[in-house]
């Protein structure tokens, strides 16, 4: 039989790290939201703060570039580098943001100009990151929703 001092020492320890997990989870939504207005920014070394140095980084316009999945701080400069000099006004807009704790869930809307035609383009995306510590450790993007939920662990 717990005791009353027990059960209260317990609940507020519950409660403690509810609030913790809490912050960490507001945490994530807000590193997203910072890796993205980094991105707009043309800030590198801010976006790479944001993501751990062993990330694995999976972007949607991965097989335009010809890169497919880039790892690490190395593959992130490479995939930067391939992006913006095909699309150098590439933008994202953010639409829609989930918090799921460790993961974070983002709708945005990807708007660019080719360097070389010239045609504009404006498409939804789904971006779905994990985070461990502050840092984006995995990063994928999704042409639909219930591709980045499933991706993320949860149904539509």
């Amino acid at each position: 039989m717990l005791l009353p001092a027990t059960y209260g020492r317990r609940l507020a320890l519950s409660l403690i790290r509810g609030e913790i997990l809490r912050a960490v989870s507001r945490e994530n939504v807000e590193n997203h939201q910072r890796a993205i207005e980094a991105f707009n920014r043309r800030d590198l070394d801010a976006f790479l703060v944001l993501t751990d140095a062993g990330a694995e980084f999976a972007p949607s316009s991965g097989g335009m570039e010809g890169g497919g999945v880039y790892r690490g701080h190395a593959g992130v400069r490479k995939w930067w580098s391939d992006l913006l000099e095909v699309l150098p006004d590439f933008r994202l807009e953010i639409e829609e943001t989930r918090d799921l704790g460790a993961v974070t869930v983002v709708h945005a809307r990807n708007r660019g100009q080719g360097a070389t035609s010239g045609a504009s383009f404006e498409r939804g995306i789904w971006h779905v990151v994990e985070w461990r510590e502050g840092k984006g450790v995995w990063w994928q993007a999704f042409q639909s929703e219930a591709e980045a939920l499933e991706a993320a662990g949860l149904r539509e």
